[in-house]
């Protein structure tokens, strides 16, 4: 749809209409995100909440979070596949609430491209409705930029931001990890939306194109390596009692396994003085990291900061209620198994991630050997 040729704007590459007709395509998928709490629909200059319900909570604390899917977005672009990334952007945004034990309320998006094919947007505003359905989370607003000569004609990046909301005395996080307390990991879809340029220096060097097929996948790569992150709101929710904000007898802390993977984000919601060491013998690492670390010449050991290796999230609990956890967990389809025990003795020397982003916690480093492919 565009513009008449005397139209200056569109002159300096900028299309309105194709923004108007982007927002049309987009706006079902949007308004199936909507409870009776949104006010004003779509399209306002900005998005209304209602926060009537806060009323019900003694200290209600707003939690918020911001986040973006980073260079995956660049495998998507090469193969023309745009539906998943909006999903991994309510994964790497919502799921951050989540781990003080908040329910998210709402969230907007902000999509920058370098020309804005209305069909694309379309797509990556869908997927972003299809993760916020499945979080409970209202899509209430956002913003697509047209930045041409900043961006490429095919180039487009995209963010987002959410709120929820946790009755402070219910709040999960270090202040309740004891020792003894045992560590939980839950398992990833894949590679989720951290680490994609070490994926992409890797493929480059070995000189793969996103559109060859790949064997150890079944697919193409680009495919592959587009796989969603895996969302863990709703069943976390229900594990620690969203419903009324508390949690669950047991659940002390929520990790979410993101940039700096499993000892670094562990270590931040752990008290100063407390230690872990995670068992690598628990899990064998799904085969996309396999696959990888063998394409780029790497041991599995090497990628540790970088990939999450098969841990999406990680839950500290105490002793007692580590098992019906758990359980809980894979009976909502996240196989859940335990990897270590938070410990406040003295600790045998070793390399320890110490706290991370600033935060003052407590070390974590993993230990022992991972299985061979396919053993666990």
């Amino acid at each position: 749809m565009a513009q008449a040729p005397h139209d200056p704007y569109a002159a300096a590459g900028v299309d309105t209409a194709a923004g108007d007709l982007a927002v049309e395509l987009m706006k079902s998928a949007v308004r199936r995100t909507h409870g009776p709490e949104v006010q004003g629909g779509v399209g306002g200059f900005a998005g209304l909440f209602d926060a009537s319900a806060l009323k019900d909570f003694v200290k209600p604390l707003l939690a918020t979070s911001t986040d973006g899917v980073g260079t995956k977005v660049a495998i998507a672009q090469a193969i023309d596949k745009h539906d998943t990334v909006g999903l991994d952007l309510v994964g790497m945004v919502v799921d951050d609430i989540v781990v003080v034990g908040a329910k998210p309320l709402f969230m907007t998006d902000y999509i920058a491209c370098g020309r804005l094919v209305p069909e694309r947007i379309a797509d990556l505003v869908r997927g972003i409705a299809a993760g916020c359905e499945q979080t409970g989370t209202a899509l209430v607003g956002g913003e697509t930029a047209e930045h041409p000569g900043l961006l490429g004609p095919g180039d487009y990046d995209l963010a987002g931001a959410a709120t929820g909301v946790v009755d402070a005395d219910r709040m999960l996080g270090a202040h309740r990890v004891r020792s003894g307390d045992a560590v939980l990991a839950l398992a990833s879809s894949g590679l989720h939306s951290n680490g994609y340029s070490l994926v992409r220096h890797i493929v480059a060097g070995a000189g793969i194109r996103y559109s060859e097929h790949a064997a150890d996948f079944g697919t193409t790569w680009g495919e592959a390596l587009l796989e969603p992150t895996r969302l863990y709101t709703r069943p976390l929710l229900e594990l620690i009692g969203s419903s009324a904000g508390s949690p669950a007898d047991g659940v002390h802390a929520l990790s979410h396994v993101t940039g700096g993977g499993i000892a670094a984000n562990l270590a931040r919601v752990l008290p100063s003085g407390t230690w872990v060491e995670v068992d690598r013998s628990t899990w064998s690492p799904p085969p996309v990291f396999r696959v990888l670390a063998d394409a780029g010449r790497l041991e599995l050991t090497a990628t540790e900061g970088t990939w999450n290796l098969g841990v999406g999230f990680l839950a500290v609990v105490t002793e007692a209620a580590a098992e019906a956890v758990a359980s809980t967990l894979s009976r909502a389809g996240i196989a859940t198994w335990r990897v270590g025990t938070v410990s406040d003795g003295v600790r045998s020397d070793g390399d320890f991630a110490e706290g991370a982003k600033g935060v003052d916690g407590g070390a974590v480093r993993l230990v022992g050997a991972y299985p061979e492919a396919g053993a666990k």
